[in-house]
């Protein structure tokens, strides 16, 4: 076999079921030998979309997802998706064509240095020089990629090397992935503060769910019963109804959840990065808490905020051991009495115009919990987080790191690829749908059922809305009053579409949208001035949030 055909081997071998890619000159020979596989290819529209269908695939699976595509601008296309997929800890395996290894360096066609260009967002990379190692290699790019903190590798493949002839051996198992256990002293310690602590917050991250530890930190919030935050990629890890859980936490989070961190003496931090959309002004976050906190990822810890207390390694044998009873009784009394006087209030528009809060709080409710939602970035991308009744980790796909405009279209087609039977909704604004708006036609050539709920308030809104609050109104660039009739745009792809403007049409559009078979865009107006409520200005503290109301 030649060196392409070694691959898509190897890629058979890790349990690969779909790619998603855009063919080229460098990467034809691996198109050729994907002729001959039972792998599914998925030709998207752009190369970018590729990667970041990858990352919605891993996101809803929790498995490794694959793009690829070729030398050049094929490769540099990926680079904003390995990028979303590093900052979010996603784990993605990018394989990319490369001009033969004898014009290395020349500057031949569609020759780019995509191993150094891509080298501070991935885990690893690998410029392939032998056809006979290629099993190795891919068998070791998937065990970075997914084990430890999760993220993306780089394969880069020369056009030589993937047209020669070797023999194929099959990669060596490795066994199962170690698990770092936790050391004893550091829970000890743990326990300690716990014990010592009257008003402890559990600060809920991304970690939990990568490290599938739900299901214990569900066991250890319930033990404890200690009040729980969570971050955007947090949000999850505990039913929205659960009496705990006290909202998202940070620049746009609920009142009650960002004023116990305030608080509180302890935070018990699991699977955080302490980003700055999440603490507001550092210096006064959780001025009066001490700090015990869990992560796969010893360079996390102390990172932006000292530990009093450090567990390092796998956080579902952690959780275990710290799940015993906490006697704060009046402290768990005092936020679930915050929590029910921040709770969302949902009012009819006087004017009679879509609120679009309203509308993802009953879209959420008749989608059901099993639903998955994929957001772009924006305001939409908060609305969503604020009234979306998220029930787990990866049923809520969002760019958090990265802040990735257009990545919420491709990460539903890698979900829906991924979890055929789910039903999968992206939300998306008229500034993000722009990004990667070709993927339409993916949608209609796979026959995906993805349901788009398209916001439209004729603006680059949560850059409008910054302008408004804090550039004294004036506005620069925000303006989308000329973008194109969507309905009509999806139509001529071949997507059903239908427009809703009136508070009236609400029950409808969602009735339509999840009851047609097939793809379809719900194409939504709302007020051009529409902002997210509340917000922590830039350099403000988490406990100086401006409120509707008082504007």
């Amino acid at each position: 076999m030649n060196g392409a055909q070694h691959l898509i081997q190897a890629l058979e071998q890790e349990g690969v079921d779909v790619i998603f890619g855009y063919p080229g000159g460098a990467i034809m020979p691996v198109y050729d030998a994907l002729l001959d596989s039972k792998i599914r290819h998925i030709l998207v529209r752009h190369e970018q979309a590729a990667a970041l269908a990858a990352d919605g695939y891993a996101r809803a699976t929790g498995k490794v997802g694959i793009c690829m595509a070729t030398s050049g601008p094929g490769a540099t296309n990926l680079v904003t998706g390995i990028a979303n997929a590093f900052m979010d800890s996603v784990p993605i395996v990018a394989i990319t064509g490369q001009v033969p290894t004898s014009l290395l360096g020349t500057d031949a066609f569609q020759e780019v240095d995509i191993f150094g260009i891509t080298l501070p967002v991935v885990k690893h990379s690998f410029l392939v020089d032998s056809a006979d190692g290629l099993g190795e290699v891919v068998h070791e790019a998937f065990r970075i990629a997914a084990t430890g903190r999760p993220g993306p590798v780089l394969i880069d493949l020369p056009k030589d090397i993937a047209n020669a002839v070797a023999e194929f051996a099959p990669a060596p198992s490795h066994g199962a992935a170690i698990s770092l256990k936790p050391a004893y002293k550091d829970i000890t310690r743990a326990a300690e503060l716990m014990r010592q602590s009257s008003r402890p917050v559990i600060y809920a991250g991304g970690g939990i769910g990568m490290a599938r530890a739900v299901s214990e930190f569900r066991d250890f919030a319930e033990l404890t019963g200690v009040p729980v935050v969570a971050t955007l990629k947090g949000l999850g890890v505990l039913p929205p109804s659960h009496e705990l859980f006290l909202g998202m936490m940070g620049m746009h989070g609920n009142q009650a959840a960002n004023f116990a961190v305030q608080e509180s003496d302890l935070l018990i931090c699991i699977g955080v990065r302490f980003d700055d959309r999440a603490t507001g002004k550092l210096a006064t976050f959780a001025p009066h808490a001490r700090v015990l906190h869990m992560d796969a990822d010893a360079s996390e810890i102390g990172k932006l905020r000292a530990a009093d207390a450090a567990v390092v390694g796998d956080i579902r044998f952690a959780l275990a051991q710290l799940a015993f009873v906490l006697p704060i009784s009046e402290w768990r009394e005092k936020c679930a009495a915050a929590k029910a006087e921040y709770a969302w209030k949902y009012q009819r528009s006087s004017s009679g115009e879509i609120d679009a809060r309203y509308f993802l709080k009953r879209l959420s409710e008749l989608a059901g919990e099993d639903a998955v939602v994929t957001s772009d970035v924006g305001q939409h991308q908060m609305w969503v987080a604020q009234h979306w009744q998220v029930a787990r980790p990866e049923n809520h796909l969002s760019s958090g790191g990265l802040g990735t405009m257009g990545f919420g279209l491709p990460a539903a087609i890698g979900a829906q690829l991924g979890r055929p039977d789910a039903l999968v909704i992206n939300i998306t604004g008229d500034g993000s749908i722009m990004m990667n708006l070709q993927e339409l036609v993916t949608l209609r050539r796979y026959d995906l059922p993805v349901k788009i709920v398209l916001f439209d308030n004729q603006a680059l809104g949560m850059v409008r809305q910054w302008q408004e609050l804090f550039h004294n109104e004036r506005y620069s660039e925000v303006d989308l009053s000329d973008n194109p009739d969507f309905t009509a745009v999806a139509k001529s792809m071949g997507i059903s579409s239908f427009r809703a403007e009136r508070e009236s049409e609400v029950e409808p559009a969602i009735g339509r949208l999840l009851n047609e078979s097939g793809p379809v865009l719900a194409h939504v107006a709302i007020h051009p001035k529409a902002n997210v409520w509340p917000i922590v200005g830039p350099g403000k503290s988490n406990s100086e949030m401006l409120e509707e109301e008082a504007r």
